[in-house]
């Protein structure tokens, strides 16, 4: 090892850093998008301009030299194209699923991804999990049929979307996890093959769901009338939300590069404990019921037992996984 501790401490603040920064984006990134899907509901044509807006600022970072990227190339575009794929199938069901799901239930219904991938893991022979894993990701599934039959607000088509999305988010997790595809990658080159390798789909998406002219329609008349106070508090929630999702992207590639997917689903599960208190206080549409309360209280006790029990999991890992880990950083960095 070269440089002995005095290479170690910047590593861990940036480790560090990249799993904060990433836990308090998709923390605000959830609000701002149930705020702009209440006043825009064309969530395809949203996910695809928060995509175009990646691959602009990341090009016009290269041309003025702030960022260094690597010209794409066809071969690794294969390879991440059907990454590509799964992740804004995740992403456009789960922005379908907020225009009817409260923000509790929807993180709650969001928390059932670890059992899918169990499930998964299972008929793909990687054999059983670690007792601890499975109690508490059944947990968390018992905590969502209680604070389901406890929703007064139930919505059968948000429903429908977040347990789609958290299937396409099974598949893009475990295809990342049996595929090479990311080495070699910057978090700002794998944000920028994905949202070239996502246009071409999203705007067939567009024109197949007939979201295309009226959600351009939309932006339009609202671009005339931008002066008026409802107008301006909808572009301003509108570019924040671009910005966002730019935001959004960079933290989730960074903190899964710098630590690993692991340390990135934990961060994502403990991030929703703050966004379930918050989503009954901000943006309504939550009719507090004693059985729903008690379900996503039993719901995020799973999560994070789940999160305590995937850490454990890895401190007992054997020495050389970590040894492997830590070399490919080093390769990659």
């Amino acid at each position: 090892m070269e440089g002995g501790a005095g290479n170690v401490e910047p590593s861990e603040v940036l480790s560090l850093l990249a799993a904060v920064s990433y836990g308090f984006a998709s923390m605000a990134m959830v609000f701002i998008n149930k705020a702009i899907l209440m006043k825009y509901a064309y969530s395809i044509t949203l996910l695809a301009l928060q995509q175009v807006a990646t691959a602009l600022l990341i090009h016009l970072g290269r041309v003025m030299g702030y960022t260094k990227v690597s010209s794409m190339n066809i071969a690794t575009a294969k390879k991440l194209l059907p990454l590509s794929l799964f992740y804004n199938a995740n992403v456009a069901f789960a922005l379908a699923s907020l225009k009817g799901v409260n923000i509790p239930m929807y993180i709650a219904l969001k928390r059932l991804t670890p059992l899918a991938v169990l499930i998964a893991g299972f008929f793909s022979g990687k054999g059983r999990p670690h007792i601890q894993v499975s109690l508490s990701v059944l947990t968390t599934a018992l905590g969502v049929i209680i604070a389901a039959l406890g929703d007064f607000s139930f919505d059968l088509f948000g429903y429908t979307m977040a347990l789609t999305s958290v299937f396409f988010q099974t598949m893009y997790l475990m295809l990342v996890e049996k595929s090479s595809a990311e080495d070699g990658l910057s978090s700002v080159e794998i944000m920028l093959y994905n949202a070239i390798l996502s246009i071409p789909f999203l705007l067939f998406i567009i024109i197949a769901t007939a979201e295309f002219p009226h959600s351009l329609a939309l932006l339009i008349e609202k671009k005339f009338y931008w002066l008026q106070a409802h107008s301006f508090s909808f572009f301003l929630i509108f570019i924040l939300s671009l910005v966002m999702g730019i935001v959004l992207n960079f933290t989730m590639f960074l903190c899964t590069t710098v630590n690993s997917a692991l340390t990135t689903t934990i961060v994502g599960v403990l991030k929703g404990v703050g966004s379930t208190t918050l989503g009954f206080l901000l943006l309504g549409g939550v009719e507090v019921h004693a059985l729903n309360i008690t379900g996503l209280i039993i719901n995020t006790i799973g999560g994070v037992w789940y999160s305590y029990a995937k850490y454990q999991q890895k401190k007992r890992a054997p020495k050389k996984l970590t040894s492997d880990e830590e070399a490919h950083y080093k390769d990659k960095n």
